[in-house]
This record gives C-alpha cells, sequence and structure tokens, in this order.
C-alpha cells in the first residue's frame, strides 16, 4: 500500500491578474487529505477526480489502461468540500503521488501541477514553499522563500461554490481593475517571506481579500476589516472562488476567545457559524 497526504487551503494569500495572467498562491494549513492506494478493485464511491488522475498517469507512463481496474483509491478526509478550501486539490494530488509511489515512480512538484491542471484548475497547495501559480495551466511558478509563522482562524460557511461555477462567472473587467493592488500584494508576499514578516503577509491578503470583492463578495466584509484592526491581527484572507475566510493572526499573541466573541456579538456567526484554528504549514505532498 502506498499512503501521500496534501493540505487543505484556507482560500488564497492573494489570487487576481498578476504578470498578465490571473494567478493565486495559496494559503496550506494544517488539515489533510490522507489518500491510500493499493491492488483491488476500485470502490463503489470513489471520488471520480482521483480516478482520473490514475488514469492520467497511466497514461503519462504508457501502461495499458486496463491496469486501472486493479487499483482503489481510498480518500480519508474531513475537508470541507467546494467552500474554497482545496479539497479537490488535496485528493487528487495525493492521489497522484500515492498511486506514482503504487507503481514504482516518483513525481516531481512541477509534473505534478502539470497533471493536476490538466483535470481542473489547482491550488499551489502542491507545493512545499508559497508559489505564485497559474491554476489553470500551472505555466507559471515562482516560489517565495521561507514563510513567515502564522495562524489562522477559518470562518467557515454554509454556502458551495464549486471551483468549474466560479471560473464560469464574467470576471476579466474586475480582474484588470484589481491588478494595480494584485501587483502591490504580490510583492508584500515576497517581502514578507524574505523578512520573516507577518504583518506584511497580513496586508498582502488584505488587499487581495478587498479586490476580491468586486469579483465575489464577502458578507459583511468591512465588519471584518473592523474587526481585524480592533485585534491588532495580522490581516484577513479570503477563499477567492469560495466562501471560507481566514482571520490572520499568532494564537500566542492574540486573545483567539475575545476574537471569537466579537464575532458572536457583531453577528458574523450569521455567516460563517463554523470557526477552526489553525496553522499556516508548508505545502507540498508527503509520503507517509
Amino acid at each position: 500500500m502506498a499512503v501521500a497526504q496534501c493540505p487543505a487551503s484556507c482560500g488564497e494569500l492573494i489570487q487576481g491578474w498578476i504578470m498578465g495572467s490571473e494567478k493565486l498562491v495559496s494559503c496550506p494549513v494544517d488539515w489533510y487529505s490522507t489518500v491510500e492506494v493499493s491492488t483491488g478493485s476500485p470502490l463503489a464511491d470513489e471520488r471520480p477526480l482521483s480516478r482520473a488522475m490514475v488514469n492520467r498517469l497511466l497514461e503519462h507512463w504508457d501502461y495499458p489502461a486496463y491496469l486501472s481496474q486493479d487499483i482503489r483509491v481510498s480518500i480519508h478526509s474531513t475537508i470541507p468540500i467546494a467552500k474554497g478550501m482545496a479539497s479537490s486539490t488535496a485528493d487528487i494530488a495525493a492521489t497522484a503521488v500515492a498511486t506514482a509511489q503504487h507503481l514504482g515512480h516518483q513525481l516531481d512538484e512541477s509534473t505534478l501541477a502539470q497533471l493536476c491542471v490538466s483535470l481542473e484548475p489547482t491550488d499551489s497547495t502542491v507545493f512545499q514553499q508559497l508559489t505564485l501559480f497559474d491554476h489553470n495551466d500551472a505555466s507559471t511558478q515562482i516560489p517565495c522563500d521561507a514563510q513567515p509563522a502564522l495562524d489562522l482562524l477559518v470562518l467557515e460557511s454554509p454556502q458551495t461554490l464549486r471551483t468549474a461555477d466560479y471560473h464560469r462567472i464574467p470576471r476579466q473587467a474586475g480582474l484588470h481593475a484589481g491588478a494595480p493592488a494584485l501587483k502591490r500584494a504580490w510583492e508584500k508576499v515576497q517581502e514578507a517571506c524574505a523578512e520573516q514578516n507577518p504583518y506584511r503577509m497580513g496586508e498582502a491578503a488584505t488587499l487581495s481579500a478587498i479586490a476580491s470583492q468586486m469579483l465575489l463578495p464577502k458578507p459583511d466584509f468591512d465588519a471584518l476589516l473592523s474587526l481585524v484592526e480592533e485585534c491588532g491581527l495580522y490581516g484577513v484572507n479570503v477563499a477567492h472562488s469560495g466562501s471560507v475566510v481566514g482571520l490572520m493572526l499568532d494564537r500566542q499573541r492574540h486573545d483567539v476567545d475575545y476574537v471569537k466573541w466579537l464575532l458572536a456579538r457583531n453577528r458574523l456567526t450569521e455567516h460563517w457559524p463554523e470557526q477552526h484554528l489553525l496553522r499556516m504549514v508548508s505545502g507540498g505532498v508527503k509520503r507517509q
């Protein structure tokens, strides 16, 4: 049996029109999809994209297609689906690495990214380092220095939006309007990593979140910004193609219970009734 694990993402640190196309930097957090690949017949309830990845890998290495029927994929994940937490990327990326190991191969990150985008738009959680990534065709893969340490209070909404549906929304005008802000945001992400500065990372994410309001607005967003300022948090990041929001903080420095109390007092929990305190972690798929 081969086992691999890929983290979820709390939306994106930044996403928008950067250097001539839409790109993103995901925000990997310590919530994982674990995939086991073994010899056996496919499970009846398997996820279609994971099977598609198995078939893509067989084609990639010139195996006969019928071998797919002797490969079993078991996914263990509680990552919320269709909320902007990269659940699908986590599933298919971990499936790819576990399947490769099962077949006696290895995948480098760039090849993994290419395989994933051949199935659907992909989050940059497939890379160990924070990476500016063209999530549609993998043509841009620019890694950052080591990321600063920070936590996220992830605000989960009951609202769902599948990535494919988001990409059908007319967005070009909004993307181009936000380009100057995203240029600054990308510069700040690089500075944050070079300086190990979580406040700079928060500034970058907040700039991108504000620009995203033109494309997929979050409810009571101004109230969230006020809460960030009142509590001296690093910033706010959002799922640009989903409903989750992340309050960027340090659980040792900031009073998380007070932040939660303010969310309830300001009735923001009506939009985001579930909260999860998570660490931002390194991305990349790890073999077990």
